[in-house]
Parts: C-alpha cells; structure tokens; sequence
C-alpha cells in the first residue's frame, strides 16, 4: 500500500458541507472500473469529478477478482451472514473464511486508499452498494437455491445489509470527515425478482414473482438505514431493459439513476411525474462503450424532457452518468466517459437558463 507521501498533490475543493449541493449541471460515474490499480482508478475519478458541481465516488474493480465484484463486495458488508464462494456463485454459510476476509480485504484496500487521495476533501461523495433484491436473488442457501425463495433469508438479508450499510458509511465519514454521503444502491436484478424471471437451480422452472409492497419495504429499511447513517441523498439505480420506475418512486429515494435508452414513452411519462413531485433523475445516458458527443447525450435528455412538456429549468438538476458501469471498457474509455457525462452535464445546464 503506498503512503501518503508518494501521492501526487491534488488540489480538491474546499467548499463548506453547508455550500455542497448536487447541480446544477452535475456528473457522476455508475461504480465499477476497469483495470485492478485501486489508486490509479481513485485519482482518476477524483480528478475527472473532484471538483464541484461533479460527484466523485469510491469505483469498484471487479477485475481484481472474486471478492472485488458487485455482489461479494455488498455480501462482505453484511451483519453476521458469512459468505464462501462456490461454482454456483456466492452462498450464505454459518462461518466466515477465506472467501468472506478477501471480500473485505478488497474493501478494506478501497478504504485506505480513499482516506489518502481525498484527504482534506469537502463536499459531495458517492458509494454504492448493491441492493436487497439483487443480493438477495444472487446470493445462494446452503441447500443450493436462491436466497430469494425464502421469506425469512430475505427478511434477515436486508436487515443485515442495513446494519452492514451503516457500519460502512459511517466508516467512510471517519476516513473522509468532510465528504457529505450519498448512497446508490444498485438493483440491476429487481425486475427479474418482480416479474419471476428468474430461474431455479435446476434450470428447468421459474422462481414465484416477489409482490411490490415487499420490495419497497425492503429497499426502505436499508435506505432508511442510510439516511440514519448520516446520508445526505439516496439513489436507486437500475439499468434492467425495464426498470419498475413506478415501484422505485415509492421507496422514497432522492433520485432514480436510470438508462434513458431503456424508459421508452411509458417510463419517461412516470419518471416526469416523479421529478414533478420532487425525485430527481439521474440520467444514464453515456454509452459505455463507444464514444458519443456530448451533445447527443444532452439532447438525449433534453429533446424528452420538453415532449413531456417538463420545466426547461429542472434539467439544471438532471446528473449525468454513463448508462451503466465502466468496468467492461479501456481505461481511456471510461475516463472518456465521465468527461462527455461533465461536459454534457454542463450544456443542459445552459440550456436550463434560456
């Protein structure tokens, strides 16, 4: 691990936590990374978005390995329900080894390296964490079916990742003292969980479709569990070909971080209503991978936005990000991308003002 010492300067805002504020014409970046140089990644992100209105965040690199990704990171956060790996993916067990101290291993890594380059850092911070529901269809019982199927796992599940979210954010302030938190968390799999798409360990049927009310509730307590935590903002992000943004809505986050190539007319006209009724989007509308000019990206949310008929000045508070996350492009493509997600975040802010 490098010391402090062998950082290069940086020069991060020093904004008061009482001036922070997200927008206008703010950008983000999804989560994941390509590449496994945790301190390359973290002065790249700090350096495309360290400076305000942008929004850094603590990346996630997955090609370091197991551990690394999505779901073991989120499963590494939880309270007394251990995780090993096994061919079928990540399984609860009743005792942590090997597989559940490298999870946290990979984090504690992150961690570190996040206090050093954003020392004396104030302002806006983002982490992400996967969510209940695409936890809890991805992590496996130990009778080899998905966690999912059972209501008691799943209701031990999110209280679990609820307590391991606080521990975590509150982690993150004692290391960054000045940062003001925003927590995303990330359900690429909710839809599949909703509609009973997903399949048995067999292969050969189809898990029962959770009801609504379920999946509000527990996406709730962990947000709740968040803002208890200190979390100024809680965001849903979701990039499924159809994201439930009706479902989403009534979780109470602050924002929906959605793929705008996926709403189609029908989810635009729900999420217009939403921001009416004050959630703010999150606008993933950099693809990940090929380059775009910042100006179709604007004009991707713009030119929907004045169909719906939508307040030219609320797309000052429309944040910018790449579709979904980076880790499947070149370094020098993902570091693209958060530029065109700044650059584009900045020409809808213009446009907010004619």
């Amino acid at each position: 691990m490098p010391s402090s010492s062998n950082l290069p300067p940086h020069d991060l805002p020093t904004t008061t936590p009482d001036e922070v504020t997200i927008g206008p014409g703010a950008a983000t970046g999804v989560g994941s990374w390509p590449g496994t140089d945790v301190l390359d990644t973290m002065r790249v992100t700090f350096g495309e978005l360290g400076d305000p209105p942008a929004l850094p965040y603590l990346p996630e690199l997955p090609a370091r390995g197991p551990g690394a990704d999505m779901v073991g990171r989120a499963a590494g956060l939880l309270v007394d329900m251990p995780v090993d790996l096994q061919p079928s993916g990540w399984r609860l067990v009743d005792h942590p080894g090997r597989d559940h101290h490298r999870t946290r291993s990979w984090l504690r890594q992150d961690l570190d390296v996040l206090a050093e380059v954003a020392d004396g850092y104030q302002g806006l911070l983002k982490v992400q964490v996967t969510g209940p529901w695409t936890l809890a269809s991805s992590l496996w019982l130990p009778r080899l079916e998905r966690a999912v199927v059972d209501p008691g796992a799943c209701r031990d599940l999110v209280a679990s990742l609820a307590e391991g979210v606080s521990q975590h954010l509150a982690e993150v302030s004692r290391l960054v003292p000045g940062a003001r938190l925003v927590l995303q968390l990330d359900e690429p799999g909710i839809q599949a969980v909703l509609d009973g798409s997903l399949p048995t360990a067999s292969g050969f049927g189809r898990l029962r479709a959770i009801e609504e009310p379920l999946l509000v509730e527990g996406l709730r307590a962990v947000l709740d569990a968040a803002t208890g935590a200190g979390a100024v903002r809680t965001v849903i992000h979701c990039c499924a070909s159809k994201p439930p943004v009706e479902l989403l809505v009534r979780t109470g986050a602050s924002a929906l971080s959605l793929d705008v190539s996926q709403l189609g007319q029908q989810r635009w006209e729900q999420m217009a209503e939403a921001t009416e009724n004050g959630t703010a989007l999150w606008a993933g509308a950099v693809p990940t991978a090929s380059g775009v000019k910042p100006q179709v990206v604007a004009d991707s949310i713009a030119n929907p936005w004045r169909r719906l008929g939508l307040a030219v000045p609320g797309l000052a508070d429309v944040v910018v990000t790449p579709a979904c996350g980076l880790a499947g492009s070149s370094p020098q493509q993902a570091r693209s991308a958060l530029g065109v997600a700044r650059e584009a975040s900045r020409i809808l802010s213009e446009r907010a003002q004619e």
